[in-house]
Order: C-alpha cells, then structure tokens, then sequence
C-alpha cells in the first residue's frame, strides 16, 4: 500500500508538471516576413514597371521617324480613317433611311470625290495659271516695291537678285511652262506621279471599306466586351470620337466655306482676279490654325501686286483677307463652336508642329482632327500615373500593395 501511495505520490509531481507544461503550438509568423515578402513583389512591380515605361518612351521616340519614314503608307492610312470618321454621321443618316451599307458608304465616298474635285478645279487650274504668269509678272512687283525698296536700299540687290533667279528658272525648263494646268481629279492622277495614284486610290478604298464596315466594327468593338460596363464605356469613347471630330470638321468646314465666299466676293468687288481661286485658296489654308491665315495673306499679297499696278489697291486683298480672319477667329468660331471644341493653343502648337514635320502640308491640315480623336481616347481610357510611379505613389506599386496587406489575416489579427 506504501508502495502504491509512493508510487502514485512519485508520478503525482510528474503529472503536475506535465500539466504545467504548455501544449506546443505552431510559431507565429513574424510581422517582418510579410512586410519584406511585399517589399520584395514591390520592388519586382517596380521594375517591370519601369522597363515598360523605357519601352514606351523608346517607342514614343522612334514613332516619328517611323511615321515619315513610311508616309506613302501611313499618310493616306490617317487621312482616309480622319475623312471617314468624319462621313460617318452622313453614313448613319442614309442607313436610317433604309439604304443598304455598301450603298450608303458608296455614296459617302462619291460625295467626297465630287467636293474634291470641285475644290481641285476652282483652286489648282487657276492656282497654275498664275505661277506661269508669275515670271512676266516681276517688273511689275518690282515697280510696285519701289516705293519700300527705298527705304531699304541695302536690300535692293538682295531683292533684284533673288527675283531674278526666280524668274530666270522657268526659262530654262520650256517643256514645264508649256505643259497644260490639270482640268478635274483625274487629270491631276493623270499628271501625278505613279506613287500619288496608288496612295491616292489605297486612300478612297480605306475610306469605302471602313464606311461600309462601320456598323459591324462598332457593334463588334462593343460585344467584344465581357462586362456591361466595359461595353457602355467603348460605345461612349466610339460615339464621343464621332461626334467631336465629325462637329469639327464639319462646323469648321462650313465656316471656312462662307470665309472663302466673302473673301471671293470682296476680291470681285475690287477687280481682282480669279476671285474663286483665291477664296478656295483661303478656306484651305483657313484649315491650319494660326499659320495657315498668314500664309493666304501673303499669297494675296504677292497677288494683289501682281494684278495692280498702284501699291496701295496692291496690298487691298491681303488687308481685306486679315480683317475677314479677324472677325472669324475672334468672334465667328467662338460664338458657333463654343467651349464644347476648345483645345488648348499649346495642344494646338505642339501638334501642329509635330504633324507639320512628319507630313509637311498634308499633316498639318490633319493636326487638328488627329489631336480631337488622340484627346477624346486618352480623356475616356484615363491618362497614365507617371509622376505617382515616379514618386512611389503609382497606382500600380500603391493600390496592390494596399490590397495585399488588407487581404492579410495576420495583419488583422494583430490590430
């Protein structure tokens, strides 16, 4: 009995003890091993991050060599996709009326080369006419120039010698000043070289294709979507780009049409000639903002010299193109436009510019419309956050890191 009682009284502390003792259980995770696990998956977000933005960066600055490097395909590419975009709604109202699609965008297609052709042969067939006068026309700018010469008389050889050389290189090309001005659109392909009429018809089949498939690439570009709100967000960014670019062109348009008409009307009222030309010539050049009204005042101006023989009647036509531009720029295209269209000048400049380059004169009548679609994309997709990345605030690196340590039990529990 003693020994049972020892016995027991012997496992009695061991039993205690082993009751005393804790259960093991699983360590704990440090709060450092998360931390730097995130740390580590930032630091990989960031580089990834910050290769892709290299590559963008070098694309962005290999795009423009890219571009006028390969004019003969983008140029008539870019202006065939602008002029359709802008004859989209025409396409929509035929199509509601119950015509056909090829029909409607045919249609849309024929209006355009009709307008076109039209403009060709009230500015170009004139337009040549008067650079082959041009030369027998000299001693009479430099009879109308005589007056201001002399208050400069140091650029007296300057201004002979040049106009001299100018006039003198026709004469040594008789078969180019003998050669007969283009009458319609297909003279001008007739006379064009081979490159200008393959670029020209790729441009007309682009514009008839893409019109004729408007209807289907939208309602494919909106189903595509595998959500309800992604699919209302391409059909607002597809309808906004429609709508601004097609209301500029087309108000802008209709403004340079009735600037031209007036312009056209004063020039026929002072005896200038060929009125049309140079009011077509002013509602081209009206297109490109800033420089293009310059350009038609100097083109006048060197005109009006041309047609009078008295200085003050001579500059009649430039001073009558300046004050018509006045009163469009500054109270016209405010009141009809509006705040809807307005983009920044410095947007304008920079695109201008940029454009001007890549393409010379083509790119700069483009500038405008490809800076309205460029901007309505860029305002509906949402810009990038390169200063946020820039700064480690990006929405990259900061949301994901966020979401990480809300989703984490460890972080909760500890709170």
């Amino acid at each position: 009995m003693n020994e049972q009682a020892g016995t027991t009284g012997a496992n009695t502390p061991h039993t205690g003890a082993a009751a005393a003792a804790p259960a093991p259980e699983a360590v704990p995770p440090s709060p450092m091993l998360p931390a730097a696990g995130a740390e580590g998956e930032m630091q990989r977000d960031r580089l990834m991050a910050a290769l892709a933005l290299l590559a963008g960066i070098g694309l962005l600055l290999a795009l423009p060599f890219a571009l006028k490097a390969g004019s003969e395909f983008f140029l008539p590419l870019t202006g065939a996709v602008v002029i359709a975009i802008a004859l989209v709604p025409l396409l929509e109202w035929l199509e509601r009326h119950r015509i056909p699609s090829p029909i409607a965008a045919f249609t849309c297609v024929l209006l355009f080369l009709v307008a076109a052709n039209v403009a060709l042969a009230s500015i170009v067939v004139p337009a040549t006419q008067w650079i082959r006068d041009l030369p027998a026309k000299i001693p009479q700018i430099q009879n109308n120039l005589a007056p201001l010469i002399e208050f400069y008389s140091n650029l007296d050889q300057f201004v002979n010698r040049t106009l001299m050389n100018f006039a003198a290189e026709p004469m040594k090309q008789p078969a180019v000043m003998a050669a007969t001005p283009p009458r319609s659109l297909l003279d001008l392909f007739a006379t064009s070289a081979p490159s200008a009429i393959i670029e020209s018809f790729f441009a007309i089949l682009v514009i008839y294709f893409f019109l004729s498939g408007w209807t289907r690439l939208r309602r494919g570009a909106i189903t595509s979507r595998s959500s309800f709100g992604g699919a209302m967000a391409t059909a607002r960014v597809i309808q906004d780009v429609v709508d601004d670019t097609s209301a500029y062109l087309g108000t802008i348009t209709l403004i340079n049409l009735v600037l031209g008409l007036i312009v056209a009307a004063a020039l026929w009222m002072i005896g200038m000639p060929s009125p049309l030309m140079w009011g077509g010539m002013v509602a081209l050049l009206n297109y490109i903002p800033y420089f293009g009204p310059v350009i038609a005042a100097l083109l006048l101006a060197i005109g009006g010299l041309m047609s009078f023989p008295e200085i003050g009647w001579a500059l009649v036509p430039a001073a009558i193109m300046i004050v018509a531009h006045l009163i469009e720029a500054n109270v016209v295209t405010p009141l009809i436009v509006g705040h809807r269209l307005t983009i920044s000048p410095i947007l304008i400049l920079i695109s201008l510019s940029f454009w001007g380059w890549v393409w010379g004169t083509p790119g700069a009548l483009m500038a405008v419309p490809i800076l309205i679609i460029v901007q309505t994309v860029m305002n509906a997709a949402g810009k990038p956050d390169i200063a946020g990345f820039l700064f480690e605030h990006g929405t990259l690196t900061h949301d994901r890191t966020a979401s990480r340590f809300r989703r984490s039990p460890g972080r909760d529990n500890s709170g």
